[in-house]
C-alpha cells in the first residue's frame, strides 16, 4: 500500500502486542486458557488478516494528533473486537474456512469458538479501559450494534425481497460501526469533537462499502480462502443478489423457491450465481460502492487534506479500484 506514511513500524508493534496479549491466559479459567488461547492464536496470529483497523486507527491518529502512545492499544483493541466477530460469525454461519484456514469452530468446535469470541472480546475490553474509559464506552456501545446487526442479517435470510434500505443498516452495523469506532476513539483520545463526528461518518459510509466489496467478492470468486457463492448457499440476502432479483422476475422467483423449498446443491448454486453474475448486479452493486466511499471521502471535510486524513481518502479509492481489477492511479 503507497501510502505518505509509513505503516510499517506501527504495524509491527500492532503484531507484536497482539502475541503478547494472546500467549496469556491468565484471564481465561485455568483449565480452559490454553485451549482458548490457542484457538484465538489460530484466527489472529499468521493467518492473513489484512489488519486494515489497526491500520485506521493510525492514520485516523495522525490526523487529528491524537497522542501516538496511546494508538497501538487501541488498534490492537480494534482487532481482537474484529476478530470476536468473525469467530462468533463463523459460528452463526457454520463456516468452515477463513483466510484459507480452517475455522476455529471447524478445527475446536462451536464451544470453543463462542468462547474464544468472549475472551478476545473481554481482552480487548480490559485493555481499553486502562487508557480512556470514554474509548471504552465508545467500543461496549460499538459491540452492542455489531451484534444486533448480525442477528438482523439472520434473521433477513431467505428474504428476496428484503428492502435495500434493511441491508445498508446491517452492513453499517456489522462493519461500518467498527471502522466508525476507530475514528472515534483516535478523536477522543484528541479531545477532537468535529474530527468524532467527521470520522464516523467515514469509518460508517467506508464499512457499507466495505461490505459491498466483499458481497462482489463473494460472487465473482475473488474473496480468498472462502468457497463461491457463499451468500448463495447460505441463503444470505447481498446487494447484487437483491439488485438481480429486481432485474429479472423470473430470477427472483427461481432464487425465492430455491431458498424456501429446494436443496441447495453445488448445481443449483453454481446456476444462481451465473445467473446474478450475468444480469448486470456487480456493476450496479459498484456503483452503489463508489457512492459510498466518495460519501465517505466527503465526510472527511478539512481532515481529508491533511496528513492522515490525505491517505484514507486513498485507501478508500483503491478499494473500489481493486474490486473492478485495475490498480488506483
Amino acid at each position: 500500500m503507497e501510502l505518505g506514511i509509513d505503516l510499517g513500524a506501527f504495524l509491527a508493534d500492532v503484531e507484536q502486542t497482539l502475541h503478547l496479549a494472546l500467549a496469556d491466559g491468565s484471564s481465561a479459567v485455568s483449565a480452559n486458557g490454553d485451549t482458548l488461547m490457542g484457538a484465538a492464536r489460530h484466527l489472529c496470529l499468521g493467518g492473513g488478516g489484512k489488519r486494515a483497523r489497526p491500520m485506521m486507527v493510525r492514520l485516523f491518529g495522525e490526523a487529528c494528533s491524537a497522542p501516538p502512545e496511546h494508538l497501538v492499544p487501541v488498534a490492537v483493541g480494534a482487532e481482537l473486537i474484529h476478530s470476536a466477530s468473525l469467530l462468533h460469525d463463523d459460528v452463526v454461519d457454520a463456516g468452515m474456512f477463513r483466510r484459507g484456514r480452517p475455522t476455529v469452530n471447524a478445527r475446536w468446535g462451536n464451544i470453543v469458538a463462542v468462547m474464544t469470541g468472549d475472551i478476545l472480546l473481554t481482552t480487548a475490553l480490559g485493555k481499553l479501559a486502562k487508557i480512556d474509559m470514554r474509548v471504552t464506552q465508545e467500543a461496549i456501545l460499538t459491540v452492542a450494534e455489531m451484534t444486533r446487526a448480525a442477528i438482523a442479517e439472520v434473521e433477513a435470510r431467505g428474504d428476496v425481497s428484503l428492502p435495500l434500505e434493511k441491508l445498508r443498516t446491517i452492513a453499517e452495523g456489522k462493519t461500518g460501526a467498527l471502522f466508525g469506532w476507530c475514528g472515534i476513539a483516535a478523536a477522543l483520545l484528541a479531545d477532537d469533537q468535529e474530527a468524532r463526528s467527521r470520522f464516523s461518518g467515514f469509518g460508517r459510509r467506508l464499512g457499507v462499502a466495505f461490505q459491498i466489496a466483499d458481497d462482489i467478492r463473494d460472487l465473482t470468486g475473488l474473496d480468498q480462502g472462502k468457497p463461491q457463492y457463499a451468500d448463495l448457499q447460505s441463503r444470505t440476502p447481498s446487494l447484487p443478489i437483491l439488485l438481480a432479483a429486481r432485474r429479472d422476475d423470473a430470477f427472483r422467483r427461481r432464487l425465492r423457491e430455491s431458498w424456501t423449498f429446494a436443496a441447495m446443491t453445488p448445481d443449483r448454486v453454481c446456476e444462481l450465481g451465473t445467473a446474478v453474475l450475468c444480469s448486470g448486479a456487480i456493476e450496479a452493486a459498484i456503483d452503489f460502492m463508489n457512492l459510498e466511499i466518495e460519501a465517505a471521502i466527503d465526510a472527511l471535510g478539512p481532515y481529508g487534506h491533511c496528513r492522515g486524513g490525505g491517505e484514507l481518502a486513498h485507501w478508500a479509492r483503491r478499494l473500489a479500484a481493486g474490486v473492478q481489477g485495475r490498480e488506483a492511479a
